[in-house]
């Protein structure tokens, strides 16, 4: 009975020396898993990233610094609908142009083919019931929308990794550098709260879940394809490990939802050709971002990234993306990463294969790479107290450095 009773003891005492040593770090124990608590989380952090926004475009006014999109300088709730939002709010207002936009050489502008509908409709609807004022009902709306993405990511995680690993993951994912577009004008924290919903779905078998969160991700943010490849891969890990269990009616499912988000995921392309009446309407308009980067070369998926890297570094440039490739599959490929489960593992490599096959890595790329947070999940983080930590403090010290940079003066 001593020596139980010894050892018993003996964690509750190292407990109360870490509780001493760290007390404002046991972050997991002091928020409970369960959605009110990691709501309070995401409360805090919105809270921390609008002061960080707000003395930015305090500190910009005071010292007469231009304001790039048209009207944010007025106040700043306008202030926080820049950008790619002011795109937003011309499609709610007025949708989108039935022709392309051109230069004196013809070629096609920067325009709202390039935004998906899903976001500024839901904005426009707001608008319309409530009176209230498009940079009011946007700003909500993402909010609340990441408000579910944190919900849905912490119950992705926690049954593979555990309380502690999700708990830091979803922490990390509030106060990332990046994580203040989760509460201003932009259509990420919904398509990430699809996405993450998808994924849930997929591991749960809601294959009908997993297509309505597919077709309407796919008319929110590009990428859905990535939950597209996701199901196929599914399908090939259960073909392969539960063939005898899986019957004709539940690989249908799978099949169906698989090709029907495919579809969704490809189908905007088609809308634009027959709202503008031209073929390539919504490649030309995306390519539009390209001409400072690379100029108006034709689009060969797989390209992009060394076509970027070779203009600017030649062939010390294409041996980063080839390391940079290389230290992906590399980390994809880890144990700690596979378990995460197929459906996680294999959306966040179909993601990333979504990325290089068809985006030009420029500064939005930072942004683009949050459906890639679960990999924050993985047990290589969350069971290292220094690595967890080192990387909340570079969030915290980034974030302010990503406002000032991002949103002041390129567009994140």
């Amino acid at each position: 009975m001593s020596g139980e009773a010894t050892t018993a003891s003996g964690p509750s005492v190292d407990l109360r020396r870490r509780s001493l040593r760290w007390p404002a770090l046991d972050l997991a124990g002091r928020f409970s898993g369960r959605w009110p608590g990691l709501l309070a989380l995401y409360l805090v952090s919105r809270v921390f990233s609008t002061t960080i926004l707000f003395v930015v475009y305090e500190v910009a006014t005071l010292t007469g610094a231009a304001f790039v999109t048209p009207g944010s300088e007025r106040s700043f709730l306008d202030f926080t609908v820049s950008w790619d939002s002011d795109r937003y709010r011309t499609i709610a207002l007025h949708g989108y142009p039935g022709t392309l936009p051109t230069d004196a050489a013809g070629e096609v502008l920067p325009n709202e083919w390039a935004f998906l509908p899903v976001f500024p409709t839901l904005c426009h609807l707001l608008m319309v019931a409530t009176g209230m004022s498009f940079a009011v009902a946007s700003v909500l709306i993402a909010t609340a929308a990441g408000a579910g993405a944190v919900i849905v990511l912490h119950r992705l995680l926690e049954p593979r990794v555990g309380h502690r690993s999700a708990f830091w993951a979803v922490l990390l994912f509030c106060f990332g550098p990046l994580s203040y577009v989760l509460s201003v004008g932009y259509a990420e924290s919904l398509s990430l709260f699809l996405l993450f919903s998808g994924v849930l779905a997929l591991q749960r078998r809601q294959y009908q879940l997993v297509l309505l969160c597919g077709v309407v991700a796919a008319f929110t943010r590009p990428g859905a394809l990535a939950l597209a490849l996701a199901l196929a891969i599914h399908l090939v890990v259960r073909w392969r490990t539960e063939r005898a269990s899986l019957d004709r009616r539940e690989l249908t499912r799978i099949v169906v939802a698989g090709l029907v988000v495919a579809a969704a995921g490809l189908a905007w392309p088609v809308v634009a050709h027959l709202a503008t009446g031209e073929p390539d309407a919504y490649l030309q308009t995306e390519m539009a971002w390209w001409v400072d980067y690379v100029g108006r070369p034709d689009f060969v998926p797989l390209t992009p990234w060394f076509m970027l890297a070779g203009r600017w570094l030649g062939v010390a440039g294409i041996a980063l993306v080839l390391l940079i490739i290389a230290l992906a599959a590399w980390w994809l490929s880890r144990g700690s990463t596979a378990q995460l489960g197929h459906e996680v593992h294999g959306f966040v490599v179909s993601f990333g294969l979504y990325l290089l096959a068809v985006f030009l890595p420029q500064q939005s790329l930072f942004r683009l790479l949050m459906p890639l947070t679960p990999l924050l999940g993985t047990r290589a983080i969350g069971e290292r107290p220094w690595l967890r930590r080192s990387l909340l403090g570079t969030s915290l010290v980034l974030q302010p450095v990503a406002a000032v940079l991002l949103w002041l003066y390129v567009a994140p």
